[in-house]
């Protein structure tokens, strides 16, 4: 039995859960000053690339001044996400219309539907781990067993989405510029007018931006940008849920405490880019408690010695979680191919012998 399986067969108890509760509540409380700094200092920064951008492009100024522009933009981009992320969780103000308000505006920036978004997302937090209640705010994946029984069509296409360059590549581009631009089929009316509002502000926004820019150029830049962010959003995602020793249940035996503790790492990503990504690489407080705000997770982290037992990943070990490809139930562990294979050799060995 491996360590990991061993350690999903504990479940906390329920004295050990009322703790969590109670440590994690005392960074529940949004600070506004807080929250209107970071949403200032966050949009102000993004106005003021956008304008260098501006200004290299009328002036004709060097081609490789974008680069480092490109990049801070898309950087600022996953940041306003984050602060658009905390608004659904209603965690980074008070009051519920602040949040509604704010997360209209930075969803729009971010090329997400806040409402409709919101709604997929909760039911993430609701599901994450529980092998039976896959399939939505999720990376596609497969268990062994499922995957033998597909057809080769199928698992073809299955290798191909998993695929490093399509899963952090083509998807990301897909997923924030097409897929978010259409109602997921069992939104209700409220969240597919959000999509559409959403929709009509980013059609409003990037002709602004062609106006000022008196060219469509504009809209290059914004695609350069929106699709690095997309890019490192999805690779935040994916490593925060998909890595050694992840929890994963059945839902009979599947526990939220377990599921946000075992289910989501601890991202410890350097200072610049832990600031660019809004501190969410504590993913595992942030599922603990959806509402800590971002600003105060380190914090949280830093005051109980248990959090530091989760499992941590710095930004070099994270690269080795790009090779996992299925979940192992005998094992409960995620699987690469080539451990895949063995599987699929001793088994064809096994029959064989039968």
């Amino acid at each position: 039995m491996s360590s990991s399986h061993a350690k999903h067969e504990d479940k906390p108890s329920a004295t050990e859960i009322s703790n969590w509760k109670k440590i994690v509540s005392e960074f529940e409380k949004p600070s506004l000053f807080k929250s209107l700094w970071q949403l200032i200092t966050t949009l102000g920064l993004y106005l003021l690339t956008w304008t260098m951008i501006y200004l290299n492009y009328t002036k004709s100024g060097p081609w490789y001044l974008y680069i480092p522009l490109i990049l801070v933009g898309a950087g600022l981009t996953v940041r306003i996400f984050i602060i658009f992320h905390d608004c659904g969780h209603q965690s980074f103000f008070k009051k519920q219309k602040y949040n509604k308000f704010f997360g209209f505006i930075t969803g729009t920036l971010a090329f997400t539907p806040f409402k409709h978004w919101t709604w997929e997302h909760n039911i993430h937090h609701a599901t994450v781990g529980d092998i039976d209640r896959r399939g939505i705010g999720d990376v596609w994946t497969l268990m062994v067993d499922e995957y033998l029984e597909l057809p080769k069509l199928k698992r073809l296409s299955y290798r191909i989405w998993r695929h490093p360059l399509f899963l952090f590549g083509f998807a990301p581009v897909y997923v924030f510029l097409i897929r978010e631009r259409i109602p997921s089929p069992g939104a209700k009316p409220g969240n597919r007018k959000a999509v559409i509002h959403t929709n009509i502000a980013i059609l409003l926004l990037m002709s602004l931006g062609c106006l000022i820019f008196g060219s469509f150029i504009f809209l290059l830049f914004q695609l350069f940008i929106i699709s690095i962010a997309a890019s490192a959003g999805v690779w935040l995602f994916y490593v925060q849920h998909q890595f050694e020793g992840v929890y994963w249940e059945r839902h009979e035996h599947w526990e939220y405490t377990s599921a946000a503790l075992d289910g989501s790492s601890f991202y410890q990503l350097p200072k610049v880019l832990q600031w660019f990504s809004g501190n969410i690489g504590y993913h595992h407080l942030h599922h603990l408690s959806t509402k800590i705000p971002n600003y105060h997770l380190e914090a949280c982290h830093n005051s109980h010695p248990a959090f530091a037992e989760v499992t941590k990943l710095t930004l070099l070990s994270s690269f080795r979680c790009m090779n996992f490809r299925l979940w192992d139930e005998t094992e409960k562990a995620l699987i690469t191919w080539k451990q895949f294979k063995r599987i699929r050799d001793d088994r064809e060995a096994a029959l064989s012998a039968a």
